[in-house]
């Protein structure tokens, strides 16, 4: 498979990475967790070859919400119907009227409110790893906060 082209879409005055490959009958948007960065994905061996996998058989986008990867970074930290324009957005640009959503970790809630929000746009909906709640994996908030700064450098 030839190296994928990052593009981006424009929500209002955020530019959202995204990248598409596969073939096939259906689209597949790829609604990421936490953290993402869709250029490393294909750095890692068992995850690419997982993606192509994927490719096989529909069309693939993937995506870095704002905020996240290659995606800008907002003033203020986006809401659920900000993130859901991000998914829009990418929809838009990619010339996609309805596609079925994978919501993976804590982008299977996004992938839901989308599906539930735009009916007319979603053919189907998979989640994986998805929680109708989500806490925390941390006992405490200094815990938390040494994430964050791993994940920062």
């Amino acid at each position: 498979m030839e190296p994928i082209r990052t593009r981006y879409a424009k929500n209002g005055d955020i530019s959202v990475a995204y990248q598409v490959f596969g073939e096939g009958d259906v689209d597949l948007i790829m609604v990421p967790g936490f953290i993402s960065h869709i250029e490393n994905y294909w750095d890692e061996p068992r995850l690419a070859q997982w993606l192509r996998k994927l490719g096989s058989f529909s069309r693939v986008i993937l995506f870095d919400k704002q905020g996240t990867g290659l995606s800008d970074r907002s003033s203020k930290a986006p809401g659920m119907d900000d993130r859901m324009d991000d998914v829009r957005a990418v929809m838009d640009a990619v010339g996609i009227e309805k596609a079925a959503l994978f919501g993976i970790s804590e982008g299977g809630s996004l992938a839901a409110l989308f599906a539930a929000s735009h009916p007319q746009r979603s053919q189907a909906l998979i989640l994986y790893g998805a929680f109708a709640q989500f806490r925390s994996w941390f006992p405490t908030q200094e815990a938390l906060e040494d994430l964050f700064q791993y994940v920062d450098t």
